[in-house]
């Protein structure tokens, strides 16, 4: 692959906004579980926040990406199976400094979706059949690239802990409005203050500590994205991805419910608006026609593995494949 000098103000300027909105979004959502454990028991309440969520973490990062792996029934792809994807993808761990290249597995559902799985020093990286199906060589790099992109980052782990924080934060604070309804008699009879700071508290900490998962996911896929544009040198391929993607999934909606569209994102969306990820990229894009160098030139790329041999089921795990 060829190196391609990116917009480098621009780039310098995206990935420390970036940076600054998820230390912001962390600190506020560990300053916001802090308040709800001392709200709930006070400093001992604190203590043993820290200490459960210092374990429930540390079991939390021993998971094996086998488990997932089993739940969405993927299996692996080969170089024999896929060689321009496989190619594409240890090029570009290689260029991130992965101490491994992540394995790359197929996932049998007609859903266009990518994720990634493990810490960098045993990762996954997953590609539903649609996906395959629905892009080229060169949009498939990108959109490996963003994978790639979190692994690299530790954005798995980040997210694990930014989950981990509020299912925290959710427990204490129904555990707290359990307890307020278990004392009413007392407080309502005058015998103890009315604590009515710690009740709002309580009552409103689990959609403001989901608000602020969502926005860092949000500020994580900015990252991933822009990250990708550097590691591919081709932020136009990402840009095409993501616009393919939009496009074939707001017709899969349409079909299930003809006459809607997806909603207008919000602060309730995981991911940022599509348009919006298109224009940053966009901005990166180097003067020319430079791009990296793909297998067949980025041209449709040749589909080997296994075909879905049935439409998607939900499962009670509340996974589509």
């Amino acid at each position: 692959m060829r190196t391609v000098q990116l917009d480098a103000d621009t780039q310098a300027r995206h990935k420390l906004r970036n940076l600054i909105h998820s230390w912001l979004l962390i600190g506020g959502s560990l300053v916001l579980l802090g308040a709800t454990a001392w709200a709930l028991a006070g400093p001992a309440g604190v203590i043993w926040a820290a200490m459960g969520g210092a374990v429930a973490l540390a079991m939390s990062l021993r998971v094996s990406p086998a488990m997932v792996l089993r739940l969405y029934n993927a299996r692996p792809i080969t170089v024999n199976d896929f060689p321009e994807g496989v190619y594409v993808l240890r090029e570009l761990a290689r260029r991130a400094g992965l101490p491994q290249p992540p394995k790359l597995f197929y996932v049998p559902s007609r859903v266009m979706n990518a994720f990634a799985v493990g810490q960098p020093e045993e990762s996954v990286i997953c590609v539903t059949d649609g996906l395959l199906r629905g892009l080229n060589i060169r949009q498939l790099a990108g959109v490996l690239g963003h994978e790639i992109s979190h692994i690299r980052n530790g954005d798995l782990r980040v997210m694990a802990i930014a989950d981990l924080v509020s299912r925290m934060t959710s427990a204490m604070s129904v555990a707290g409005v359990f307890l307020l309804f278990l004392n009413l008699p007392l407080l309502l009879a005058g015998n103890a203050p009315f604590p009515w700071l710690g009740i709002l508290l309580l009552m409103a900490a689990p959609t403001l500590s989901a608000l602020m998962q969502l926005a860092l996911s949000r500020a994580r896929e900015y990252d991933a994205d822009l990250d990708a544009a550097g590691l591919t040198g081709d932020p136009e391929g990402l840009a095409a991805a993501l616009a393919t993607l939009e496009r074939r999934q707001g017709q899969m909606w349409e079909m299930m419910l003809p006459g809607q569209r997806i909603p207008d994102p919000s602060i309730l969306r995981s991911h940022p608006t599509t348009q919006d990820r298109i224009d940053r990229l966009m901005s990166l894009k180097p003067a020319g026609e430079r791009r990296i160098d793909l297998p067949g030139d980025g041209r449709q790329a040749p589909i080997r593995v296994v075909p879905v041999v049935r439409p998607p089921r939900f499962r009670a795990s509340g996974l589509w494949y």
